[in-house]
């Protein structure tokens, strides 16, 4: 996983509230085991039409949201079943965070797992957002991870939470796994210490 300690990027804006996990991931895709593709396959079937084109309205689609690392989504983003998969499909598509209200509990926690910052904004902040992107298409903003700051154009900023482990694998770049390997030899001593 790759360390993400400030990420500044414009911002593709989804309104929709309650997107679940079938619509940004379809169940169809979920026999993959590799992440390696799954961008083509996020929220597949708003982006294709039924011959497989690009449908040219939806936002994925337009020109803007190539090369976006930020999400800005409606209330209760990633609602549903708790398939990894959808994390997997957000992050080959190119997000490293994605700014709701509110998440589905294991959608967060999967997204912290794979390197993806899911930012829970206040109402007003949110709504802020969708206005600043709808007035500036191109505006960038700014997260910080270890502050755990949005900085907006103007100098406004607006604090998000996030779990203080998920936060240290997020700043090193490693997932748990790689969190207790880095901290093999301190456990090997430990366990002779008390064997």
């Amino acid at each position: 996983m790759e360390s993400l300690r400030t990420l500044q990027s414009r911002v593709v804006a989804m309104p929709n509230e309650n997107i679940d996990t079938d619509q940004i991931i379809p169940a169809r895709f979920l026999k993959a085991i590799d992440k390696n593709g799954m961008g083509k396959n996020l929220f597949s079937d708003w982006r294709y039409d039924a011959a497989g084109n690009p449908r040219p309205d939806f936002v994925l689609n337009q020109p803007n949201a190539q090369g976006a690392q930020i999400l800005l989504a409606g209330d209760n983003f990633a609602c549903g079943s708790s398939r990894e998969h959808a994390v997997w499909a957000l992050t080959a598509f190119g997000f490293r965070a994605v700014i709701s209200t509110s998440f589905a509990d294991i959608f967060r926690s999967n997204a912290l797992k794979n390197g993806l910052v899911p930012i829970i904004v206040d109402k007003e902040t949110h709504r802020d957002l969708f206005d600043l992107v709808a007035e500036i298409p191109n505006v960038e903003i700014k997260i910080d991870v270890a502050a755990q700051t949005i900085a907006l154009p103007g100098g406004r900023t607006a604090q998000f939470p996030i779990d203080s482990f998920a936060k240290t694998c997020l700043l090193d770049g490693v997932d748990e796994l790689g969190y207790l390997l880095a901290r093999e030899n301190a456990i090997e001593q430990y366990e002779k210490a008390n064997a």
